[in-house]
């Protein structure tokens, strides 16, 4: 769970996640709407995939990113565990 975290204190991967929550995305999509490299947009959605919050699948000649609502509802069910 350290690592999902360690994804999620990241400023750009949040508004990636946030674009994903909309809909499935390929890495030139979720490129054009960032002002920086798609080299440095390829390394944050390494990470994100790592950290198992999204999930990527060849069509075509392009590769579709969408959500893994699971990891982020394990996450939230963990979260309220703490509330007393």
């Amino acid at each position: 769970m350290n690592y999902l975290f360690k994804a999620l204190n990241d400023e750009t991967r949040r508004r990636i996640i946030e674009l994903l929550k909309d809909k499935d995305m390929n890495a030139g999509e979720i490129a054009d709407e960032f002002n920086i490299s798609k080299p440095s947009i390829s390394h944050h959605l390494d990470i994100l995939k790592r950290a198992d919050l999204i999930i990527s699948e060849k069509k075509g000649q392009f590769v579709e990113y969408s959500l893994n609502t699971s990891i982020l509802e394990d996450l939230m069910a963990w979260i309220l565990t703490l509330k007393k």
